[in-house]
């Protein structure tokens, strides 16, 4: 039969990048949403942006307002606010007067407020965050910054953007970037009227750090829920991917046959999925195991079987060439016809045996009257003198007996018992069937007057090719497969066949078939 396309789940047909390992589709599935987590440290170039931006604003608010302060102030009050505001501010403050020649620097009138750090003199640590911002920026594409470096001369227009300041008369800003790979700040402003102008220098170091702070602490948290993730991951590879592995080791041993002995484990401290297939696979493999075994002797024993009426057959074929005795080629004829009668009931016999599960497990039941059944059955017999003087007696109870089955195959069963009860009953003895309705279950007992089956007898009787007949029946008359059969049918109908101890008044044996009622099935 050709697989239906439609049966195979969506994710099953798709490609996966990491093979077969169930392992690696695990660690993906959660490692997934942590990369694009991780992806998150490349938009913190928006957030340093963001910082840039409104230190630019502020950075132009600075120089206007410290302008208009220095506007119409005198000189010595100029260099006080310059040397008061660049170290309260961590700046550096440049004023130049028309001609652009520079009249005053905070850094000269007081202590430099601030000093670019050096990245030869830094610990591994901050080359390596620096390494990591280049990377970051790379990576973002960010615009790279000039350096800063003070140009030799001093003029305004050494600086651009001093420069456009002069030409235009607007404040201006520029970002530079230190040596240490921190934002430099200019800000340039005219002061007042007469074409002076003023350059602010700050270094932006805080807004570096703000940044790495806040890169450092989320890479912090997503190591850690990367560390968890896989933890946690291989935890739930092993709890899955193990016991797998010991079911498909175990099911390859039992596929392979080396051992008989294998046992597939059955995980029974697991109550999830994989304990209940765990639990599953082992029960079937104990099936399959169990209906090998019994094709393996039911085999054996068809052969035994057969062998035995084939000797006798070849023994009789190959004597009647040498005897010249009338009477004696005669019985060996006798017994030559027996033996193909015994082949040819013990091969029919077995081809029934082998088919009836393949058969009713597609059969459709319907209502059988049981005791109606029997009662035909009865007739037929009787009809084709198959009773033996025997006197076969059915009797009912007024509970209904009807039950769910196949008739021709429960037909077969009721002969079988008959048949039993017959051969082993003596010239002119009662069989009686009786039948009653027990807790939802309808009972057909055949009861004989023969010697009764003795305890240690009970079960064997229902094995295939097992005959336990009496002294003086004619040898091979039974295939030894009724019963065996019988018991086939009515587990496959969900009932039972069993021997059970003799009805009062007998001194026989009693068996007892057993089947649910068609009452219990939801059937009237």
């Amino acid at each position: 039969m050709a697989e239906n396309p439609m049966s195979t789940s969506g994710f099953e047909r798709l490609p996966f990048p990491l093979g077969k390992s169930l392992t690696k589709r695990i660690l993906a599935v959660n490692l997934i949403p942590l990369l694009v987590l991780a992806g998150s440290l490349f938009f913190l170039d928006s957030y340093r942006r963001q910082l840039l931006d409104e230190r630019f604003k502020l950075a132009r608010i600075e120089a206007q307002i410290t302008a208009e302060a220095l506007a119409g102030a005198t000189q010595e009050r100029q260099e006080a606010l310059l040397s008061q505001i660049g170290r309260e501010q961590k700046m550096r403050l440049r004023m130049y007067d028309a001609s652009g020649t520079m009249i005053a620097d905070s850094f000269e009138l007081d202590e430099p407020s601030f000093a670019f750090d050096d990245p030869v003199a830094e610990p591994f640590l901050e080359d390596f965050a620096r390494w990591t911002d280049n990377a970051v920026n790379f990576v973002v594409g960010a615009p790279s910054a000039p350096p800063y470096t003070e140009p030799p001369d001093t003029a305004a227009d050494s600086w651009p953007e001093l420069a456009r300041v002069r030409q235009q008369g607007l404040s201006q800003i520029e970002l530079r970037r230190a040596p240490d790979g921190t934002p430099v700040i200019n800000a340039a402003a005219p002061v007042g009227i007469n074409g002076a102008s003023l350059l602010t220098t700050r270094n932006a170091a805080d807004i570096t750090q703000a940044v790495r702070s806040a890169r450092s602490s989320l890479m912090t948290i997503i190591l850690l829920a990367l560390a968890v993730s896989i933890v946690l991951s291989l935890y739930l590879a092993s709890t899955i991917i193990d016991p797998l592995r010991r079911l498909v080791s175990a099911t390859q041993r039992v596929r392979l046959g080396r051992e008989r002995d294998i046992e597939v484990p059955r995980m029974h401290q697991r109550g999830d999925e994989i304990g209940q297939l765990a639990r599953a696979v082992s029960d079937m493999t104990a099936t399959l195991r169990q209906r090998i075994d019994a094709v393996e002797t039911f085999a054996a024993d068809v052969a035994h079987e057969i062998k035995n009426p084939l000797a006798s057959l070849r023994s009789a074929t190959e004597s009647m060439s040498k005897v010249d005795d009338a009477q004696l080629r005669a019985q060996l004829i006798d017994v030559a016809a027996h033996d193909v009668r015994r082949i040819d009931r013990l091969v029919s016999e077995i081809s029934e045996a082998s088919r009836i599960d393949a058969e009713l497990s597609r059969a459709t039941f319907e209502p059988v009257d049981l005791c109606e059944l029997f009662a035909n059955v009865v007739a037929r017999k009787e009809e084709r003198g198959e009773t033996e003087n025997c006197v076969l007696e059915v009797h009912r109870d007024n509970t209904p007996s009807r039950v769910m089955g196949v008739p021709i195959r429960l037909e077969r069963v009721a002969e079988n018992l008959l048949d039993n009860a017959v051969s082993f009953s003596p010239d002119g003895g009662r069989i009686i069937i009786s039948l009653d309705n027990v807790d939802n279950r309808v009972q057909a007992r055949v009861c004989d007057e023969g010697p009764g089956i003795p305890e240690d007898e009970r079960e064997k009787i229902f094995r295939r090719f097992h005959s336990h007949r009496p002294d003086e029946e004619s040898f091979g008359n039974h295939s030894g497969l009724g019963l065996a059969i019988g018991r086939t049918i009515a587990e496959a109908h969900g009932g039972s066949l069993r021997v059970d101890d003799e009805e009062q008044g007998t001194c026989g044996a009693c068996l007892v078939l057993e089947l649910p009622s068609a009452r219990s099935n939801g059937n009237a």
